[in-house]
């Protein structure tokens, strides 16, 4: 079996009053894009945090490479590149002087791959960082995430507020290095299209809480949309079997569901109703379906 690169067992973390993560389980390993998808708040950049060594954690344990991040930093750190939606950079450097700093701190930085992205991007190496745009600040962020082949890429929302040209050669250039070299690379944005075409497994959190888990496909092939007609007007949303959600009004009624559609059909049946139709959910509509149903709980308590 393969090792884990990342192992997060029981992890919960407090501000105060609020539980920014409760009893996390979180793992990855070697090869493989993971998306950490949730809300704003949600507990995303926390957990990210506790990965970085940032954070300390009120319970459980985090692992990075076997070590606890947060006691062996420079045995981990120098084996991770990151980037944030703050794109925290020295507003004083040039870009040519972040390069020269970041492979200071890098024995295998790779200066050719640097320079070929440089170039890619089109970015001016004498300019200083406090002149750049948003989205040369993200390139310029990511080269000095990437070039010394970090073992493992951690992601954090990095295309947030990037226009689309700028967010496809970032996109194009994380998945380039995953493809060419077979690093892990954990990636989080509430941008769920992106996450679906970036991720090889999806972690959704919402609350501090892991929702639900899985590869891209699992997920797509475990939940259904389904549409529903029953023969009377419905008062209230029915109560169905293995739903996640459901919403409409009156007769017409729609499910996201992870049984499969010819037992939804026999619950349906028992209330005089039918399945018009049947597909598979996107991403989007599991993870709202999900966001909502823990709403609804969270109400009733």
């Amino acid at each position: 079996m393969t090792e884990n690169l990342v192992e997060v067992e029981g992890l919960s973390r407090s501000f105060g009053e609020k539980l920014a993560l409760d009893n996390l389980n979180f793992e990855a390993k070697p090869g493989h894009v993971y998306g950490l998808v949730g809300t704003n708040g949600a507990g995303k950049t926390t957990l990210i945090k506790h990965l970085l060594g940032l954070y300390r954690s009120n319970s459980g344990s985090v692992r990075i490479f076997g070590l606890d991040p947060a006691k062996k930093p420079a045995l981990v750190l120098g084996r991770i590149g990151y980037l944030s939606e703050d794109r925290e950079l020295p507003d004083w450097m040039s870009i040519e002087e972040l390069m020269r700093f970041s492979q200071a701190y890098h024995p295998n930085w790779d200066n050719a791959y640097a320079n070929e992205l440089l170039d890619t991007f089109n970015l001016d190496v004498s300019k200083k960082i406090k002149d750049l745009s948003k989205g040369m600040r993200a390139q310029a962020g990511l080269i000095a995430a990437v070039a010394h082949r970090p073992d493992l890429l951690i992601l954090d929302e990095p295309s947030s507020g990037l226009d689309v040209v700028v967010r496809e050669d970032i996109l194009n250039t994380i998945i380039r290095t995953v493809s060419d070299d077979g690093r892990t690379v954990i990636f989080s944005s509430h941008l769920l299209e992106e996450v679906e075409r970036m991720s090889d497994y999806i972690t959704i959190i919402h609350a501090g809480r892991k929702q639900l888990e899985g590869s891209v496909e699992e997920l797509r092939e475990s939940f259904r949309h389904s549409s529903i007609k029953f023969s009377e007007q419905l008062d209230m949303a029915p109560i169905l079997s293995d739903t996640l959600s459901v919403e409409g009004h009156g007769r017409f009624w729609q499910t996201i569901h992870s049984g499969s559609v010819e037992k939804l059909s026999e619950s349906v049946r028992r209330l005089n109703g039918e399945v018009l139709d049947s597909r598979n959910a996107t991403l989007q509509e599991i993870f709202l379906a999900g966001v909502n149903r823990d709403r609804s709980k969270l109400e009733a308590a």
